[in-house]
């Protein structure tokens, strides 16, 4: 019964979650995480860019010693190291490809939606991410 609860919950946040702008609301990117060794990553598998926007950017803001720099941001891993802590997922960072900065973050899910902090020293910022299969 135990095992069962364990793989239940672990399956709550693997998948395919829509990250959603802060501040327009409207769909950033979906993020596809999955669990690899006892740990969590997500990936980048698309881009909901503006006409504005390249529909296929790099990371040229990412630090120049991340092996991430200057690579193509579809396909990238950006959630990186998750392990889950109680009714948390903690230890992880998360790549923010459009300013190039990486945070110490941890993820949660509140009802149907995941939660995402990130945190930058004292600071942090939390997004809500819906799962990609639940969105109209």
């Amino acid at each position: 019964m135990a095992l069962f609860y364990s793989t239940t919950s672990l399956s709550q946040i693997t998948g395919k979650w829509t990250s959603i702008d802060d501040n327009s609301g409207e769909p950033r990117s979906v993020v596809e995480i999955i669990e690899r060794n006892g740990k969590f990553f997500g990936k980048v598998i698309k881009i909901y860019s503006k006409p504005s926007e390249n529909p296929d950017p790099v990371c040229d803001k990412c630090p120049d010693n991340d092996p991430r720099f200057k690579k193509k941001v579809i396909g990238m891993e950006i959630l990186q190291g998750l392990i889950k802590d109680g009714g948390e997922f903690t230890g992880g960072h998360i790549l923010d490809p459009e300013n190039g900065k990486i945070y110490r973050c941890k993820i949660w899910i509140e009802g149907n939606n995941l939660k995402l902090r990130g945190y930058w020293g004292p600071f942090f910022r939390t997004q809500t991410w819906q799962r990609e299969a639940a969105r109209p």
